[in-house]
């Protein structure tokens, strides 16, 4: 487990005490009693999601849904190939099982899927042998919790899908295995409970799931694993607040709220409640964060450690089921259709480890899709986002940007950073994350976030990689945190003045979208008592052409986009390498650049820095822009 995991900042432990505050009194109404006597009265597995009551409703959707039906289709044939590989073995990576534990969720719940749909003793078989595989690990790896709570949740899913099909031995070893290398271990080795970011839900979502499936044989130990998720998950679960915007970004978003979700929905199966969990401000909200956080070119806002394609989420599906809010699953369907019509003939490639949780948590699918009707959405907390677009449509205009702060967790020091989608195609970039292990493998300190940490010192990580204002060469404040000014309908202003505390007096930047679906980023900075140096930048990766002072068009795949500065006037555009990066652990960015330009402030002078940025070709001349100040947007 990350040591920094442990070390929280002050304006971190600031937040985890209001929310501390804020849940304490609904939830001291769940004791230890409440549980155990649940526990007493548990249905017969399966108990966790998918009652054996839901199969035959389920079995009429697949002949009736066509999307449905190609799901379906989908995980029975990765479960046919599943048939082919051997069981899973203890081999780390790094300092981490995770690799392993997380195929073993994969494998187990297409297997147990397939068992259960079609009743053929192989998918039966081959599951039961996975599992007795990983029961037979000397441990689950408690060094890094992550992978021993998917084991456990792969384990829990497993032993409770199965166990009608489960011989008496094969049950107690596998239910031996949950206790001694899940629970026991998260009975001392839980300070992930303490924490507001991803472990919180993910290990208090594994562990809850095994001591569900175990029931009362694994004790007070189930009863302990199952308060504490309860009592402890609002912890992370308050960094949703206040509207949804998911401090940790997209690809975080798909992997803490799944598990969240997993011990939400797997608490009313098993127990006839969520304890009040699901109400938790902005929780819920959050469904419409990842639905506008993805861009018209299938691409995310993939700021801080994420990923830029936009994974297929299950969760998406008990979201919209929960809400009756059928909008939610616009970019989902669509992803599907396209995935269902690439694939002709042979089943979509879906390979999500909790895919067949799809199935279980979907009511009928809209057919055709239902459009959103907003463009345009923000929400603040921790790591604030504005996002604005033109339409639902592929060739549709996204804008979006971040404030917030570098010491968030997996943050980035990219606070004011943005992307933009025009004609299909992202024209800002940003690079996203490097693979962990690459890092740490070559003795990075990836995980401290102080100020003078080797963290900033990496490239996609650093302030000299993104989207952003750098002064002087100087990295942002960790400690600063960039608040929305305001926000409305395709225009979102932050204050980024405490990143800059001793290299700019003020700083503000905003983002607009104009109705012909050109932006503006523009940027309103004081300087100090002495001049100082300041570089506007844009990651791209379309060919750059400088057509003139302060003009330039970029292109790709046939298609344009004009880069203008507009203020201040006669800027010379200036190209910044990308590729190789500048240090032998850093990961490479073939086919990127950085296009800007800099300007010198005189001290105490204010200047304004206006960027416009129209796709498509200009056939009309200069376009008439005249910026105004942030405060009257």
């Amino acid at each position: 487990m990350h040591s920094s995991r442990y070390l929280i900042m002050i304006p971190q432990c600031l937040r985890t005490l209001a929310t501390l505050i804020c849940f304490s009194c609904p939830l001291a109404a769940v004791d230890l009693a409440e549980i155990s006597s649940r526990i007493d009265s548990l249905p017969d597995h399966p108990r966790l999601f998918f009652p054996r009551s839901a199969e035959a409703a389920l079995k009429l959707r697949i002949d009736r849904e066509p999307l449905i039906a190609a799901v379906h289709r989908s995980i029975l044939s990765h479960a046919e190939a599943l048939l082919q590989t051997k069981p899973s073995s203890r081999v780390l990576t790094g300092k981490r099982l995770l690799g392993v534990s997380r195929s073993v969720v994969e494998r187990v719940m297409f297997g147990a899927y397939a068992w259960r749909m079609t009743g053929e003793d192989r998918f039966l078989n081959r599951t039961k042998d996975e599992l007795l595989a990983v029961a037979a690990f000397d441990d689950w790896n408690p060094s890094h919790f992550l992978d021993v709570a998917e084991a456990s949740a792969a384990m829990a899913i497993g032993y409770d899908w199965l166990y009608q099909g489960l011989d008496r031995e094969s049950r107690a070893t596998i239910s031996k295995a949950i206790i001694d290398k899940a629970l026991t271990p998260a009975h001392t080795i839980h300070g992930w409970s303490r924490i507001t970011d991803n472990w919180n839900q993910v290990c208090n979502g594994g562990i809850a799931l095994g001591a569900l499936a175990v029931g009362n044989d694994g004790g007070t130990l189930s009863t302990e694993s199952i308060h504490r998720a309860i009592t402890t998950i609002p912890l992370a679960m308050g960094q949703y607040a206040p509207d949804g915007a998911y401090p940790e970004s997209a690809s975080y978003w798909g992997y803490g709220t799944t598990y969240n979700v997993l011990l939400i929905a797997a608490l009313e199966t098993a127990m006839g409640s969520d304890f009040g969990l699901s109400k938790q401000a902005g929780f819920l909200a959050s469904a419409d964060y990842m639905l506008h956080t993805t861009g018209p070119s299938n691409r995310c806002f993939n700021y801080s450690d994420c990923f830029p394609s936009a994974e297929f989420q299950p969760a998406f599906f008990w979201f919209a089921n929960r809400r009756n809010d059928p909008y939610l699953l616009w970019n989902a369907l669509n992803d599907l259709s396209d995935k269902i019509a690439t694939a002709g003939n042979k089943p979509p490639p879906l390979t999500h480890r909790f895919l067949p949780l799809l199935l279980a948590w979907t009511q009928p699918l809209p057919d055709p899709p239902v459009q959103p009707t907003a463009c345009s959405w923000s929400g603040g907390g921790p790591n604030p986002v504005g996002l604005h677009r033109s339409g639902w449509t592929r060739d549709a205009t996204f804008i979006g940007m971040k404030g917030g702060s570098p010491s968030v967790n997996h943050g980035h020091m990219d606070v004011g950073t943005f992307v933009m989608d025009a004609d299909g195609l992202r024209w800002a970039e940003d690079l996203g994350m490097q693979d962990y292990h690459s890092l740490e493998s070559k003795k990075v300190d990836l995980w401290n976030r102080r100020q003078d940490s080797q963290r900033w010192q990496v490239f996609r990580i650093g302030p000299f990689s993104h989207n952003i204002l750098t002064v002087d060469g100087q990295l942002q404040r960790v400690d600063g945190s960039a608040p929305i000014v305001h926000s409305r309908v395709g225009r979102t202003v932050f204050d980024t003045s405490s990143l800059y505390r001793g290299q700019l007096e003020k700083a503000w930047r905003g983002i607009s979208l104009m109705s012909d679906r050109s932006v503006l980023v523009q940027d309103e900075i004081t300087a100090p008592d002495h001049p100082v140096t300041v570089r506007w930048a844009m990651v791209t990766k379309a060919a750059v052409a400088v057509d003139g002072p302060g003009v330039a068009t970029l292109s790709q795949q046939g298609k344009r986009l004009t880069f203008r500065v507009i203020e201040p006037t006669g800027m010379q555009v200036r190209i910044w390498p990308t590729d190789p990066p500048p240090r032998d652990f850093d990961a490479r960015n073939e086919g990127s650049l950085l296009i800007g330009f800099e300007v010198v402030l005189p001290a105490r002078s204010s200047q304004r820095l206006v960027v416009h940025l129209t796709p498509g070709t200009e056939t009309s001349g200069t376009p008439e822009i005249t910026p105004t100040p942030m405060a009257d947007w």
